[in-house]
């Protein structure tokens, strides 16, 4: 095969957008191993380690010790509730025979977005008690030197539905 000057613009440009393109594959990649991540911090200590298990180790692996879960009460009223009051009643109701949770009423998730930026992210999910949904959750994070840990949740409580 031949070179000539005639291909030579078409192999410079088919070159240059290889080039260009690399950079957007790589981060690409990047982030999704950080959405994979923050995955697993909410699989493992949020649903796991929190709802169904009342597992400490597993809440204190993924749950920054400044998170908070916020809610709304009557009126304009907010009240939170912080992870170390959380933990402690997930943990009571290990004791209580309450936790772990049975098939029947295990909690899923489905994970509707997540959106990262830097070392911020947002997700938001769907929460299941066995086979209801029952909630739709806004967890923030934050990546901290250790990885990404849970800062903050608010959610909406869906109604029941009258049968």
């Amino acid at each position: 095969m031949k070179f000539s000057l005639i291909n030579a613009p078409i192999i410079m440009v088919f070159i240059l957008l290889l080039l260009l393109n690399t950079p957007v594959t790589s981060q690409s990649f990047s982030m999704d191993a950080e959405k994979q991540a923050i995955k697993d911090v909410i699989q493992q200590s949020y649903v796991e380690g929190l709802q169904n298990e009342g597992n400490a180790k597993k809440i204190d692996a993924g749950f920054h010790p400044g998170f908070n879960l916020l809610g709304i009460g009557k009126g304009d009223n907010m009240w939170k509730l912080p992870i170390y009051t959380w933990k402690e009643n997930a943990i009571n109701d290990v004791t209580n025979g309450k936790k772990p949770r049975k098939a029947d009423d295990e909690v899923t998730v489905n994970f509707i977005n997540i959106d990262v930026t830097g070392t911020a992210a947002v997700v938001k999910l769907e929460f299941f008690v066995g086979k209801k949904k029952t909630y739709i959750d806004y967890i923030s994070l934050y990546k901290f030197e250790s990885g990404w840990k849970i800062v903050n949740k608010i959610f909406y409580k869906l109604p029941e539905k009258e049968e």
